[in-house]
């Protein structure tokens, strides 16, 4: 069995590996990452800063937020609001986001995206325009809950936090939640096939935890 270290990197070190590391990988279409982790690791922050180094490096990027592939407010909330199985097994529109994003960046895809396909904040479509990505083109993924489902991804980012971490850090609204996460960590393991993981109990101090 492989043994895994845990290498502590600054945030600023950790964007600079993590541009470095999407730059260089090769995909049959554009490559399309995952970044994936609970509200309180911030994955939309992370790959929010991984697109200005990557454009500086000429790749054209499409920063994707999950939030945006939201199912309707009447099919997500069906069981209730604050039900973590609906929030573990339903809340983002995977098909659409299937057939808007991944599909059209990976290998033979015309590389038309769409950004967004559902506004939660007024749960209507959010009527946003069609992108073309270049052939090298970089798309990211950035959202909760996203791997494991078998959403096709070149390569998937996991913002791994302890159960204690994740419930310190979580807000008290989102308390409810919790169970979910618990449940994703049991079934799905993101850690254990992850090709980036990265540790960040404290924001300030993030670890990569690679193989020994």
């Amino acid at each position: 069995m492989v043994g895994m270290r845990v290498r502590p990197i600054s945030p600023e070190r950790l964007v600079t590996k993590l541009t470095e590391r999407l730059a260089t990988t090769e995909a049959p279409g554009r490559l399309r990452v995952a970044v994936d982790g609970a509200p309180a690791a911030a994955p939309e922050a992370l790959a929010a800063a991984l697109v200005d180094p990557l454009r500086a490096l000429g790749r054209p990027v499409l920063h994707v937020r999950a939030e945006g592939f939201l199912r309707p407010a009447s099919v997500r909330l069906e069981h209730g609001r604050n039900n973590p199985d609906s929030y573990y097994e339903g809340w983002v529109d995977e098909p659409g986001l299937r057939r808007e994003v991944l599909a059209p960046a990976g290998p033979g895809g015309s590389g038309r995206v769409l950004p967004s396909l559902w506004d939660p904040r007024t749960d209507r479509a959010s009527r946003a325009a069609y992108v073309t990505l270049p052939p090298d083109g970089i798309v990211l993924v950035s959202g909760t809950l996203l791997l494991g489902g078998g959403l096709p991804v070149d390569l998937a980012v996991h913002l791994a936090l302890s159960p204690a971490a994740l419930a310190r850090r979580t807000d008290p609204e989102l308390h409810w939640t919790l169970p979910a996460f618990a449940r994703y960590a049991e079934e799905v393991d993101p850690a254990g096939f992850a090709d980036v993981v990265v540790r960040l109990d404290d924001p300030r101090h993030p670890a990569l935890v690679e193989p020994d």
